[in-house]
């Protein structure tokens, strides 16, 4: 696997794949890669000739309260285990290279999409990351690109910014990989003690009771499942809930009487952590 962290470079070695009728697939992370990475790189290496995984902590993202400077890190093993799966090229440009100076153009998402759930506790982390997926999909320029389920709105805000720009690129979003115990896997679950880790399954727990209410006991009501969701949380005196949602799936639309696909999205802080999970039922 070769080693990226100038563009030129890299789109240097794409073309000579091209002409080669290669195809590409591109894996966007901030590093630390875990099981779920891994789980999107196999599916690109199977879907593709030549796979790029990006590793980029990208500071647009992040507000200047949250954890940037703490993000965990991990390049050598990164780059270890990308190899070990197939990836081609790892790209992990600098700020500078991704943002030069007197960069000034953000690409976002407005709207109803990115002004709930994360977008409501983060109002600048839907541009920052439309932007960093804008360029890294300019600099590729793949036949498709993979994110994860457990980031379920930013997926689909994704999708919504390639369909909106008419960006040739297949958005391909493969499901959540979970802990043996059902703790959604993240970096960020680095940051969590013992305790925490422990209570943090609440998150899964309350998500398995909210299918079995509305699979098996025929609720429809959106209110009182949210109600049941959120006592559960409110049980585990680690947690701090953010929100509890349910929405339409996949144009996230609000509703009140649960029909089709729905989406149930929790966002809960644990200590220094905010972990994300969510779940898709069809009904």
């Amino acid at each position: 696997m070769k080693v990226f962290s100038k563009i030129d470079e890299l789109r240097e070695e794409l073309l000579k794949n091209r002409q080669n009728n290669a195809s590409i697939g591109l894996v966007p992370t901030m590093g630390a890669l875990h099981d779920g990475h891994a789980s999107l790189l196999r599916a690109a290496c199977a879907e593709n000739d030549y796979v790029v995984v990006s590793l980029f902590v990208n500071p647009t993202q992040f507000a200047p309260t949250e954890d940037l400077a703490a993000y965990p890190r991990t390049f050598e093993a990164d780059c270890r285990l990308a190899e070990e799966i197939g990836a081609k090229a790892m790209f992990a440009p600098t700020p500078e290279e991704m943002y030069p100076e007197g960069d000034s153009t953000w690409v976002e998402v407005t709207g109803h999409l990115t002004a709930i759930l994360c977008g409501k506790s983060r109002p600048t982390h839907f541009r920052g990351v439309t932007t960093v997926v804008a360029k890294l999909l300019n600099i590729v320029g793949p036949c498709k690109a993979y994110f994860g389920q457990k980031d379920g709105q930013q997926a689909q805000v994704v999708r919504r910014m390639v369909r909106d720009l008419f960006i040739p690129a297949e958005i391909r979003i493969m499901p959540i990989i979970r802990e043996n115990d059902g703790l959604a896997m993240s970096s960020r679950n680095a940051y969590l003690s013992e305790d925490d880790r422990a209570a943090a399954l609440v998150l899964s727990r309350s998500l398995n009771e909210a299918e079995e209410l509305i699979k098996n006991k025929g609720l429809r009501d959106r209110e009182e499942i949210l109600s049941r969701i959120t006592a559960i949380i409110s049980d585990t005196p680690q947690a701090q809930l953010d929100y509890a949602e349910i929405y339409s799936f996949p144009d996230l639309e609000e509703i009140d009487h649960l029909e089709g696909e729905i989406f149930i999205a929790l966002a809960v802080r644990f200590g220094g952590a905010r972990l994300i999970d969510n779940l898709v039922v069809s009904i």
